[in-house]
């Protein structure tokens, strides 16, 4: 098992890694991002890249549940086939991304595909839900979504984030193989993405990535642990979570572009992509072994930790918030 796993995240990292060095020159010529004085990087970068690792996930799943079909696999119908749609679900999201990426969509087309998306997910999870709940959880799970694409801002950081958290997350849920594809996927990006980056993700990619997170958050098998996979990616979606009330007590448009989040902040203050990437990357891979090996009550206090190491960098090393609120 573990050899076909890791074959299989090496085929999809050349095969994602191949597809994009194809598909660069037409990403430079049609979807080139220009700095401006909000962005985190001075050279011109293609975005949309994200559309690989969308590619030959939703492709993976397919051909699987294809073949799960056709062979007549006991319950299909339950869990099994609920992990290995997520990457189809999340398709109409990445699709609405692309779209976003090449014409800037309406604020409210986007938002109401996020929730349609978020809907399904939520249909196809075990958890129990009060129907009281449902609201507040369609606002969480897009909340997931729209932080995931906040994140993506600097070179390596949400792609490799979001590697490893998945992984932590593929082997606790004991998901099915073809999932691997999209971390295999991500590794083949990465290798573009990681600083200096000759391609950014995109929000075909980032949005995406947040669907299936959450998709897979929600295939838990009780609210407890739910939180404890939510809280693997603390250290990307708490710095998120925690930018949008300061920007709101503030007085700011939160959906408004900007350069607030912590991230943005230490790049501010002299810290090269390459740090600050890695810094989120091991935080993320200290709470994914705290999964792994202590359950979702180890991940809850070392999120807290990681939170209050967040707090003491915000205070002491990045860029003041209120400073960077005027710039």
């Amino acid at each position: 098992m573990l050899l076909s796993v890791f074959l299989l995240v090496a085929l999809a990292a050349f095969a994602a890694w191949l597809l994009l060095r194809a598909l660069l020159p037409n990403f430079c010529r049609r979807l080139l991002d220009q700095s401006n004085a909000r962005s985190s990087h001075s050279q011109p970068t293609p975005r949309g890249g994200g559309v690989v690792f969308v590619l030959v996930a939703a492709s993976a799943s397919a051909i699987s549940l294809f073949g799960a079909v056709f062979s007549g696999l006991p319950g299909l119908l339950g869990s099994l086939f609920a992990m290995l749609a997520l990457p189809l679900l999340a398709l109409p999201l990445a699709v609405v991304g692309f779209l976003d990426d090449h014409h800037n969509l309406s604020s409210g087309l986007r938002y109401g595909v996020q929730l349609v998306t978020a809907l399904l997910l939520i249909l196809v999870s075990p958890l129990p839900l009060p129907r009281l709940a449902l609201p507040l959880l369609l606002i969480a799970v897009t909340a997931v979504i729209n932080f995931t694409n906040f994140m993506d801002g600097l070179d390596g950081l949400v792609a490799g984030c979001m590697a490893v958290a998945l992984s932590a997350l593929l082997l606790r849920l004991t998901s099915p193989w073809p999932l691997w594809s999209l971390v295999g996927a991500l590794v083949g990006f990465l290798l573009w993405n990681w600083s200096p980056a000759k391609v950014f993700m995109g929000d075909v990619g980032s949005t995406f990535l947040g669907a299936v997170y959450a998709g897979l958050v929600l295939q838990a098998p009780s609210w407890p642990e739910a939180l404890g996979l939510l809280l693997v990616a603390t250290p990307l979606l708490g710095d998120a979570f925690l930018c949008v009330p300061r920007r709101l007590l503030a007085g700011q448009r939160v959906f408004q572009a900007h350069r607030l989040h912590l991230f943005q902040r230490l790049h501010q203050a002299g810290w090269p992509h390459a740090r600050v990437s890695t810094l989120y990357i091991i935080a993320t891979a200290v709470l994914s072994l705290a999964l792994l090996i202590g359950g979702w009550p180890w991940v809850v206090v070392i999120a807290v930790f990681e939170l209050f190491v967040g707090f003491l960098l915000d205070r002491h090393i990045a860029v003041p918030f209120a400073v960077a609120s005027q710039s």
